[in-house]
């Protein structure tokens, strides 16, 4: 191990537990939601006028919404000490510059959440609230996964080709699924289609109104993320078996997109219960983290372009 990977030790640890956190904060504000406790606390950035409401943790919405507050300046405070870590430590350009786009990002997530409650909640700043949460947490897993001890360093993009051509198509359509499902969420389409896995009886519904077109949209999504993490997990198979690194997040992304969709269907059949819409939310978010780090590890243990523009392949024995 190189100097520089195990200065990086205590960032990439701290990443990976900032990450973690990143994902209870996106399930803890899918309660708020399912509560809909998103005013329950109606002025920002106090609460009731303070730093912490006396006796909050006694009423369950204010406790879930107050609660979020403070996950989330907790994780703010974390992504800073985290920007500020790695740029006392030889990260490289690339990363120090992720870091300050985590920064970026944590500090506009927190303004989008506050204008959520300022303006009564306004659909399209909730839904932009929800989708940046996702891409914060992608920036920070991507820095998890290069601040790791056996990333290799000094490697341009260019050089190396994904050893799993769907992994990163597959991260790319799970961020879509969940915009689309924040859609869904915050325009109160949850139930537009009360049956599940038919829709009003029928394989289509029969009218398409915004609510409907929506959600039937979210179910359309789910399948195509199904049939992409079956074919990444069959590349996986073909291509990548030996890699732990690459043969355990498509093994977890098959277990937790499952998962996922069997949540979507007990939405629906509970009528949106609170535990499994909440569920839903963090499961969504961690098949998100799950699919950028594969697709980072694909990218990792892919064929070189050697000099000659052929394909080798770097087999790393550190990976077995």
């Amino acid at each position: 191990m190189s100097s520089a990977s195990r200065s990086l030790t205590g960032p990439h640890r701290f990443a990976i537990f900032l990450a973690c956190s990143i994902v209870l904060l996106i399930s803890v504000g899918g309660l708020v939601k399912s509560l809909e406790a998103g005013l329950s606390v109606p002025d920002w950035p106090t609460s009731y006028g303070g730093l912490n409401p006396p006796r909050w943790w006694t009423i369950e919405n204010v406790r879930a919404e107050h609660g979020h507050r403070l996950i989330a300046g907790t994780v703010a405070m974390m992504t800073v000490v985290l920007a500020i870590w790695l740029h006392r430590r030889d990260a490289g350009r690339a990363v120090k510059r992720l870091s300050l786009l985590a920064v970026a990002a944590v500090f506009l997530q927190a303004l989008l959440g506050g204008l959520t409650v300022l303006f009564f909640l306004p659909k399209p700043i909730s839904v932009s609230h929800a989708a940046l949460a996702e891409l914060f947490l992608s920036v920070v897993v991507t820095i998890a996964v290069v601040t790791a001890p056996k990333w290799p360093r000094g490697v341009a993009r260019r050089d190396r080709r994904q050893l799993l051509s769907l992994a990163p198509v597959l991260a790319v359509v799970v961020f879509i699924q969940i915009l689309i499902g924040a859609v869904v969420r915050h325009a109160g389409a949850g139930l537009a289609i009360p049956d599940f896995p038919l829709a009003f009886g029928r394989l289509v519904p029969p009218e398409l109104t915004f609510p409907i077109g929506i959600h039937f949209l979210h179910r359309l999504g789910a399948l195509t993320v199904a049939g992409l993490t079956i074919g990444v997990i069959f590349q996986a198979f073909r291509r990548g078996w030996e890699h732990r690194a690459v043969r355990f997040p498509a093994l977890a992304l098959g277990g937790l997109v499952g998962l996922q969709v069997s949540l979507g269907a007990m939405v629906i059949w509970s009528q949106r219960a609170v535990l499994p819409n909440t569920l839903h939310v963090g499961i969504g978010a961690t098949v998100l983290a799950t699919s950028v780090l594969l697709a980072l590890n694909s990218w990792r243990f892919g064929p070189r372009r050697s000099a000659a523009g052929t394909n080798t392949m770097e087999l790393q024995e550190a990976a077995r």
